[in-house]
């Protein structure tokens, strides 16, 4: 009977996971996405890569507000599955996070392409494409500039993985000098702000499996087909496996540079010997 108990609260837990999920991802990807429809198709006159940096890092602040408390707010499936490797949650939560994650990128994505229906055909005269003077599949996922080469491109977003977990983690680790709770959220913010105005010209910055990989598929069914995936050298899998290896090595560089250095325990004792010595 308890194994039985166990067995369904792990169940509500996890469906109560994806569906937060669910709804806060598909909350924080419209944002973005429908920023970057709005510069496309209106050919600059209607905002301009700061706007588009700018609406991704309101959304995902939003995003964390409204999610935190249910889950940790894991709203990139790369850092998600890089707190399952390190044994901070189970393979159960891995899934229903990623689930949850992949389904609300993927309505975001339906989304933005109903609100932004009518001006899409106006804008490519009813013809969907991926490359040339009217193509709209960079406003759904991201792909690299002309100029970069696959390989250039691949360290672009590893590179800027690093970052956003090496920031992440100065945010929210407690052994350090981690920001108040109310505060994580617009900081981790402005941490997306920083790397796309920073790093954002090569690639756009997906930093996140489930913010590019979702919307590809829905593009691939709503009409602009396996191009998609082909284009650009089969870029697709970039924007999936690079973060996830930043992360990894971002972990690696934090634990390596900052958290073994951390002595809390040390550090308390001493502030008790100076109280002490205070007190005296």
């Amino acid at each position: 009977f308890c194994r039985k108990n166990s067995k369904k609260a792990q169940s509500t837990t996890a469906t109560r996971i994806l569906l937060t999920h669910f709804s806060h991802f598909l909350f924080t990807q419209v944002f973005g996405l429908s920023s970057v429809a709005q510069v496309v198709l209106g050919k600059g006159n209607n905002g301009h890569y700061l706007s588009i940096n700018l609406a991704f890092g309101i959304g995902v602040t939003l995003g964390i507000y409204a999610a935190g408390a249910v889950s940790g707010a894991h709203l990139n499936a790369a850092i998600t599955i890089t707190q399952c490797v390190l044994g901070n949650i189970s393979w159960t939560t891995l899934v229903a996070y990623i689930i949850g994650q992949f389904l609300g990128s993927f309505m975001a994505a339906a989304t933005v392409f109903a609100l932004y229906y009518d001006a899409i055909y106006n804008y490519t005269n009813g013809s969907l494409t991926v490359t040339g003077p009217t193509a709209t599949a960079m406003i759904f996922s991201t792909f690299p500039a002309p100029s970069v080469s696959l390989q250039g491109a691949f360290f672009t977003e590893f590179t800027a993985t690093v970052m956003l977990i090496l920031g992440a983690l100065v945010i929210h680790d407690e052994n350090n000098n981690a920001a108040s709770k109310g505060a994580r959220p617009v900081l981790t913010g402005m941490l997306v702000l920083g790397i796309g105005l920073g790093m954002g010209l090569n690639t756009g910055y997906a930093i996140n499996p489930s913010r590019d990989l979702p919307p590809r598929i829905f593009m691939a069914m709503a009409g602009w087909g396996m191009e998609v995936f082909t284009a650009d050298h089969s870029w697709w899998w970039v924007p999936v496996a690079a973060p996830v290896l930043g992360c990894l090595a971002g972990v690696f560089l934090y634990k390596l540079c900052i958290d073994f250095h951390n002595h809390p325990g040390h550090e308390a004792e001493h502030e008790k010997e100076q109280a002490g010595m205070e007190t005296s």
